[in-house]
């Protein structure tokens, strides 16, 4: 084994440092690491602290450091710890910034993108919070201006925005880009401004809108995430829970079509709730123009927040379970 205090020529301490002899005369000449020893010939002779050294610069290099960090690290004005977390931030930006890359890409070579849209592109997945709230919050001032309704309401709507993470994934950013797409499209802008407004601006729709119905609406809601949760998880239709789940689902629905129309009849919502045909509800959503761009905003939306998506063909099923569950 070579002694703490044997000199090593050059040649030797590339082989051991994996660093190419020009390099350690680069760094040797930059005064990162100078060489324990200068023969008469001009030789230079490195000790195994020195060597130790060199391959700490080759590490920090391979990282990114600049000469100006190595020598603070080396020199203990830096500590490695503040050194690592400095890179480790600027690795992570560029990580972003790749991510923003790849989703740009993976966009052009999926769609017939111009040389225009591509300068877009970019521009949307480098744009900051403020400027993406911004967007949003545009948009929802076009579609609801004039919206004769409970303001709280028109709240819920505004509130319907993406949160683009710190660290999103190429499928958030994907959405993030056909989402700010399309709320500067004109078109869609227009459509989804014709669809509230034919939805809310008359009496059913101002009353739909009322902090009552609203409440009577998140009830329905939560019932309908409990029933999915029952069916999701195996609970058979025929047991004793998912009857009682689908009876006080019929009885909120039955309450929402009371205040609604005054008729209050839980036995008709039961035989509507049991008649429950998939292919119909597919008709009545058809009729209900602008309802699918509703449903691709909300859907884009919760990919970008990372929540559930819309998913038409499992509240099916959701809805069969618990007609099946009525039937018994």
């Amino acid at each position: 084994m070579a002694g703490v205090n044997e000199l090593y020529p050059i040649g030797d301490v590339a082989r051991r440092t994996g660093l190419s002899v020009s390099a350690i005369r680069f760094y040797a000449d930059a005064g990162v690491v100078t060489p324990t020893e200068h023969t008469d010939g001009g030789f230079r002779r490195y000790d195994v602290h020195a060597i130790a050294r060199l391959e700490v610069v080759r590490t920090l290099r391979e990282l990114g450091a600049g000469l100006d960090d190595i020598r603070d690290v080396l020199s203990s004005k830096k500590t490695l710890a503040e050194l690592a977390a400095a890179h480790l931030e600027l690795v992570e930006q560029q990580l972003r910034q790749f991510g923003a890359r790849r989703a740009v890409l993976r966009t052009i070579v999926r769609q017939h993108t111009t040389t225009e849209q591509v300068s877009l592109m970019h521009k949307l997945v480098s744009m900051s919070d403020d400027d993406r709230d911004r967007l949003i919050t545009e948009f929802w001032d076009f579609v609801t201006e004039g919206l004769d309704i409970d303001p709280g309401y028109v709240e819920r709507l505004r509130n319907q925005r993406p949160h683009l993470p710190d660290e999103p994934s190429t499928e958030q950013l994907e959405a993030w880009i056909e989402l700010a797409d399309l709320v500067r499209d004109e078109d869609f802008r227009t459509a989804m401004r014709d669809y509230y407004h034919r939805a809310f601006n008359n009496e059913k729709g101002r009353l739909m809108a009322t902090p009552e119905m609203v409440a009577r609406a998140e009830r329905q809601r939560t019932l309908y995430l409990e029933a999915r949760a029952a069916q999701q998880a195996g609970v058979p239709a025929d047991s004793p829970q998912a009857r009682d789940i689908a009876e006080r689902t019929a009885a909120a629905r039955a309450e929402m079509i009371a205040a609604m129309t005054g008729e209050h009849d839980v036995e008709k919502m039961r035989r509507s709730m049991v008649d429950y045909d998939p292919s119909k509800m597919v008709e009545v959503r058809a009729k209900m123009t602008g309802l699918p761009l509703s449903v691709r905003y909300l859907t884009l939306v919760a990919t970008i927040n990372g929540t559930p998506r819309p998913d038409p063909e499992k509240a099916a099923a959701v809805q069969k379970w618990m007609a099946a569950a009525l039937r018994r």
